[in-house]
């Protein structure tokens, strides 16, 4: 038997999901109802990190749309993945090869390592944000498809048969 294929979703696809307003919302409920019952469907705990962040950086959010979304993680939200030790065996390699690929343009030098460097490279100037690497990296690690509506294309583009990860977009 070919075991079900596993999904871990980004947090601009929880956000679709949760608000019904949200033209994408559809979109995205679709995919998650067409699922098999038995398919794993998973979270980050840097997801929710985002999130929580979310409900508490506009102080403006009112209060039902706070308890809505509280409630919403606690009853809908399939279980979160923690970032462990074993993340940063695809992190590290992976965030390498975008170094590799996409160096910032007035650090390029041959032969040039990030430890080298006086200032650290962000993940903004290897063309992806932070969380969304370590999000990667557990997909990776625990061979789920990353579902997201970011396009992802340096990570695309760094992806091989020894790391290899789907990405696939609910809302589009």
């Amino acid at each position: 038997m070919i075991p079900l294929r596993g999904y871990l979703l980004d947090t601009n696809i929880i956000t679709y999901w949760f608000d019904h307003d949200d033209p994408r919302h559809a979109q995205v409920l679709g995919h998650i109802g067409a699922l098999l019952p038995d398919t794993p469907l998973r979270i980050s705990s840097v997801t929710l990190g985002e999130i929580e962040y979310g409900l508490r950086a506009d102080p403006r959010t009112d209060t039902a749309l706070r308890a809505g979304l509280t409630a919403f993680v606690k009853e809908e939200l399939p279980p979160a993945l923690d970032v462990r030790n074993t993340t940063a065996i695809y992190y590290g390699p992976l965030r390498a090869r975008l170094f590799d690929k996409f160096p910032p343009k007035k650090r390029r030098r041959k032969g040039l390592r990030p430890e080298q460097l006086t200032d650290p490279i962000t993940a903004k100037e290897l063309g992806i944000q932070e969380n969304d690497l370590w999000l990667a990296a557990q997909a990776i690690e625990h061979r789920l498809v990353f579902v997201t509506h970011d396009k992802m294309d340096h990570i695309r583009q760094v992806l091989d048969g020894e790391l290899a990860l789907d990405i696939e977009d609910w809302a589009d």
